[in-house]
């Protein structure tokens, strides 16, 4: 056998003749082929006898016979007895149907491969010579491993419908490449174009294939490029061309990101979309820094604001009471403000408070103070954004080191 031949067995007829766990997994990835398939067994497992309790499969309790063959497009034959498969793939060959014999791949027509795939793309893997499933099993796992990480240029090389394109919207974390989603980066190996912020995991881009467009639309504080209805037009316009677009965000979407309004634009133009989480800076940098939000016996929640908004009442409450952590995100250029502010409304001068810089990168860097004391130093030592602030007990210099064990 020498070759593979790609079959589309949507809503086509496949005989599967056996009733055990092998007929059960053949089975299982006929269904997902979307086939309409018989089984013929006088007993069935209870894999195939949950299958046909749901109605997604038929079954004719009874032994194979060669009119079980009328009308199907494929024959699967695992019935464990040698004889009664042998039998099967001969009535499929005198029909000119192809067969695949799972006790014997010599004597079947047809074998079936070890699959993997990435989005629109399959890839099987059979043997060209004698049957050997593991060497088979162990390259598709090869092969999965490309393409789960993103590894394979898998954009379409030929020109899309209008109209057939769509828009993966990409968290993609808070910056180190390695921290970008597995699923972010197959999305990336798909995308046509990429519509990126200044945030984020940018170096991946250096890493994509030459033909891809990079769109960058990345913001700044008080610079603002590209607005963020163009930012929509742009995702819009180069679907609706066939085109499929990743947006692709710092952090994840949804937090702070307007991810949602993207989302809402695309949808409102019919433009099919999807979203890939992020991990938020809003967890990952605290952590990177040896700040944990929760901690058992310090804190049990942790409440998450925008800088620019100010601190609402209820991150006023959380540093007058200190009922949890409190996370500023975009907040270095209004600290002065935050801390007055928090101040004025009953906070205790002395929470802890640190400040992440670059969190996550080399260019790491953390500043402990006081609430009081912070906007003075954070001026001294040149805070720069993009920054974390994390205010409460569990921002206290040390706190994970020598600490007592709790108590289980």
């Amino acid at each position: 056998m020498t070759t593979l031949l790609g079959i589309d067995l949507a809503d086509r007829l496949v005989l599967v003749a056996g009733g055990g766990p092998v007929a059960a997994r053949r089975v299982r990835t006929l269904l997902d082929a979307e086939a309409r398939v018989l089984v013929v067994a006088p007993q069935v497992c209870e894999e195939l006898a949950a299958l046909i309790e749901a109605g997604r499969v038929a079954w004719r309790e009874d032994a194979v016979r060669a009119t079980d063959l009328d009308g199907a497009w494929l024959v699967h034959t695992a019935t464990g007895d040698r004889i009664c498969d042998a039998a099967v793939a001969g009535w499929a060959a005198e029909r000119r149907i192809w067969c695949v014999h799972a006790g014997d791949a010599s004597r079947g027509s047809a074998r079936t491969p070890a699959l993997t795939g990435s989005g629109e793309v399959v890839v099987g893997v059979v043997s060209a010579g004698a049957a050997d499933p593991g060497r088979t099993v162990a390259v598709r796992d090869a092969l999965a491993e490309v393409l789960r990480s993103g590894g394979a240029d898998l954009r379409r090389r030929r020109p899309a419908a209008p109209g057939s394109g769509r828009v993966v919207l990409v968290g993609g974390g808070p910056g180190p490449v390695d921290l970008l989603t597995l699923r972010g980066r197959r999305a990336l190996a798909e995308a046509d174009v990429v519509v990126t912020d200044r945030l984020g995991p940018t170096a991946v881009l250096d890493e994509l294939p030459a033909g891809v467009e990079i769109v960058d639309v990345g913001k700044s504080p008080d610079h603002h490029a590209v607005p963020q209805h163009e930012i929509n037009r742009i995702l819009v316009e180069r679907a609706q061309r066939g085109q499929v677009v990743v947006r692709l965000k710092g952090g994840d979407p949804f937090v702070f990101g307007r991810g949602g309004e993207e989302v809402l634009a695309c949808r409102e133009a019919g433009v099919p979309i999807e979203v890939v989480p992020g991990i938020s800076s809003v967890v990952a940098v605290p952590a990177a820094a040896g700040i944990p939000l929760t901690h058992r016996g310090t804190t049990a929640a942790y409440h998450v604001i925008n800088g620019h908004a100010g601190l609402d009442d209820a991150a006023r409450l959380v540093l007058r009471d200190k009922a949890a952590t409190l996370v500023v995100l975009m907040g270095v250029s209004v600290l002065p403000a935050l801390v007055t502010d928090a101040l004025a409304h009953g906070a205790d001068p002395g929470t802890p408070v640190a400040i992440i810089e670059h969190g996550t990168t080399a260019q790491q860097r953390v500043t402990h103070a006081r609430l009081d004391e912070i906007a003075a130093l954070a001026r001294e030592v040149g805070v720069r954004a993009p920054a974390v602030i994390v205010l409460g007990d569990v921002a206290a210099p040390g706190l994970l080191a020598g600490r007592a064990r709790l108590d289980p």
